[in-house]
């Protein structure tokens, strides 16, 4: 029995959607561990634009179950807006599970977030959806299990999701005694995580590997491997810190290219270049085994392309310069294959980061993908 981990390397963003439906289809089931309806993910299937926040993204892969853990929180008006659109593309969304320790995000939680947010006397870019109050009751232990919820509401939203509620624990172990293939799929990124991540600019649960263990109650043993998800360059929605960040023309041709709004606020991302130190950190606290790089197409037509190497004391950045490429690539499916100079850059990535690069996304189709 093993489970493998999925997780964001950056501040979320990085495109795991994509990468975990093209892992998915070497699994059973796909696991959502942490995080609710603020972590939003793309999928793009010819024309089709699929974006979610709560199912997981292995949803387009027919033999997977998909699995929402204990360590979510759960807006029902949103889980069941993404079962209508599923049943409306034609996929089965009865094998959809959702355990039943995970919490339900209130109306009452979605408006305290936001009031919050408009006392601060320094916005930390929450979304507004209710996950940090949502999560602050479970641990002031006043929160709504789903178990309860659906035992107690009479609503059709409540009749409707409790058709996927399970024991989570039961099913999980089950599915490793069967000797199934779990992926469990994180929300958000590394640098976004409640303790680890540039705090207060967080989000309210842990994001980093680890977290697959509680929110989906495992054991550490069972964990065979872990994958991080980074941008070929870096990007943050709202307030905190970011080093590598660009103000100028750079960065605003970074949002165009990459088509940098957030799935779930629509709100533009600030860019800037890859900030290697931040991936050496994040690589060390979740124990990453390989990495997926994403969007390295976006740096197609750029005259140099930036690392940030080191930080320095007066905020002025060691940033290290590459030569770019002129050559489009998204029809390359080997990374041997890549232009000279895009295949110097992730070399060069993958040298500072100590991890192999084992994945490169060269456009945004699903099989946009080079190996």
């Amino acid at each position: 029995m093993s489970v493998d981990v999925i997780v964001g390397l950056q501040w979320g963003d990085e495109g795991k959607g994509r990468i975990v439906d093209f892992y998915a289809r070497e699994y059973d089931v796909v696991a959502r561990f942490s995080g609710g309806d603020n972590a939003g993910h793309s999928l793009v299937v010819g024309n089709e634009r699929i974006a979610l926040r709560l199912v997981p993204s292995g949803v387009l892969q027919e033999k997977n179950e998909l699995f929402i853990g204990g360590g979510c929180v759960v807006n029902l008006e949103t889980l069941v807006e993404e079962l209508d659109l599923l049943a409306k593309l034609g996929v089965d969304a009865h094998r959809l599970f959702i355990s039943d320790r995970a919490h339900v995000v209130l109306q009452t939680h979605i408006e305290a977030d936001k009031r919050r947010e408009a006392e601060r006397a320094q916005p930390i870019g929450t979304t507004g959806r209710g996950i940090g109050p949502a999560y602050a009751d479970r641990a002031s232990r006043v929160g709504v299990p789903l178990r309860e919820y659906c035992e107690r509401a009479s609503t059709p939203q409540a009749k409707r999701v409790s058709a996927h509620v399970v024991d989570g624990v039961a099913y999980i172990h089950e599915r490793l005694a069967q000797r199934k293939r779990v992926l469990a799929e994180g929300a958000q990124g590394t640098m976004l995580d409640v303790i680890y991540g540039t705090y207060p600019y967080v989000t309210s649960s842990s994001t980093i590997a680890g977290a697959a263990c509680t929110g989906l109650g495992i054991g550490p043993k069972v964990v065979n491997r872990v994958i991080g998800i980074a941008k070929a360059y870096c990007t943050r929605v709202g307030a905190g810190p970011f080093p590598s960040e660009l103000h100028g023309r750079e960065g605003e041709r970074l949002r165009e290219r990459g088509r940098e709004f957030g799935t779930v606020t629509g709100r533009p991302r600030r860019c800037g270049w890859f900030d290697a130190v931040l991936a050496r950190y994040a690589v060390q606290l979740n124990g990453i085994d390989a990495v997926a790089l994403t969007k390295l197409d976006v740096l197609s037509g750029f005259e140099r392309v930036g690392i940030v190497t080191a930080y320095t004391s007066d905020g002025a950045n060691e940033t290290q310069y590459l030569e770019g490429w002129a050559e489009e690539i998204r029809g390359i499916r080997r990374i041997p294959d890549l232009p000279p100079a895009a295949g110097r850059f992730v070399t060069t990535l993958q040298n500072l980061i100590g991890v192999p690069i084992e994945l490169v996304s060269v456009g945004p189709e699903r099989d946009d993908l080079a190996r």
